[in-house]
């Protein structure tokens, strides 16, 4: 099944003086391309309560550079009673090589900050995934999609 799909381009600002993706970018990545899985689940990123993160480990492979073309590939792995956990695997557009891999782990809480369980229509939501979306704030949409590898 082909993932979910998030391009982003990297920008000059977020290169350290090496002329790579500074180590803590990779985390504001994640958050970008998990957004955009929600959205592309439930319209917005209300999967119906708060969702906190509590639980995050990346793994580094290879760097990605100034104007580089991330294509994130965001899949749920599995979901619990109050919470789930996200894939997010980083590659440079059109290119086979894995550059960074990322677990996310998320609660669901109510207004107060206490644990809550996921919401049905959340839970069948992110078992379907959003298979073949591909969500472009790289300025790319005027290519050809490019297939997974």
């Amino acid at each position: 099944m082909t993932p979910f799909r998030h391009l982003l381009r990297v920008r000059y600002g977020e290169c350290d003086a090496q002329g790579i993706v500074f180590n803590a970018r990779w985390g504001d990545y994640v958050d970008i391309a998990v957004t955009e899985y929600a959205r592309a689940l439930f319209g917005s990123d209300d999967l119906g309560g708060d969702w906190k993160l509590v639980r995050q480990t990346l793994e580094w492979r290879a760097s990605a550079r100034f104007d580089d073309v991330l294509d994130v590939r965001v899949t749920t792995l599995r979901i619990g009673t109050t919470s789930f956990a996200i894939a997010s695997e980083f590659y440079r557009y059109g290119e086979p090589e894995r550059l960074v891999t990322a677990e996310t782990i998320y609660v669901m809480t109510d207004k107060a900050g206490g644990k809550r369980a996921v919401p049905p229509e959340a839970r069948v939501a992110l078992e379907r995934g959003a298979p073949g979306v591909v969500s472009d704030h790289a300025g790319l949409r005027a290519l050809p999609a490019t297939p997974v590898v």
